[in-house]
């Protein structure tokens, strides 16, 4: 059978310590629900946090690097895909993901949730840039909600999944 991916998406040096600690507590909670956590793999941000986390609870990583260098890879990483695709690899993270979490904003994590609308998959958005919120929300209202913490936004991926399963 096979197993859900929740990708987690989010800025990479330009984190916030907000989205470092909100992106950690999802990894663990991801995990703890037995899904796989899904990030762009680096050793840096979102990616790095949401990694550990999950590492923390046990869980199991996939990293998409966007280099062919190994070397920026989380260690919390099992599971390090390098594509030397550069930021084309945001489409491989929406694709493989059952469901999207935007851990922050950035200019990449925005183009994530973009790529995201355009498969048609679910966002969550947990940030308080209540302009990003207005803006997505505008464009798929049905495909995107916000999340207050990381435990409401667990609650909607849940959600979502069951809903996509009936």
């Amino acid at each position: 059978m096979r197993k859900t991916i929740i990708g987690v998406m989010g800025p990479g040096n330009n984190a916030t310590n907000l989205d470092l600690e909100n992106a950690y507590q999802l990894g663990k909670l991801i995990a703890q629900a037995g899904w796989v956590l899904l990030t762009g793999g680096r050793n840096e941000g979102v990616m790095d946090a949401a990694s550990k986390g999950a590492k923390a609870a046990n869980g199991l990583t996939v990293g998409i690097l966007p280099s062919s260098d190994i070397t920026t890879a989380s260690l919390a990483v099992d599971i390090a895909i390098v594509t030397d695709l550069g930021n084309a690899r945001n489409n491989i993270n929406v694709l493989s993901s059952d469901v999207i979490i935007a851990c922050g904003m950035g200019a990449g994590t925005a183009s994530e949730i973009a790529l995201a609308l355009k498969a048609n998959k679910k966002v969550i958005l947990l940030n308080n840039d209540e302009n990003s919120q207005d803006f997505f929300q505008s464009l798929a209202k049905n495909q995107v909600a916000i999340a207050q913490n990381p435990a409401s936004a667990i609650e909607l991926v849940t959600q979502f999944l069951a809903d996509a399963s009936i």
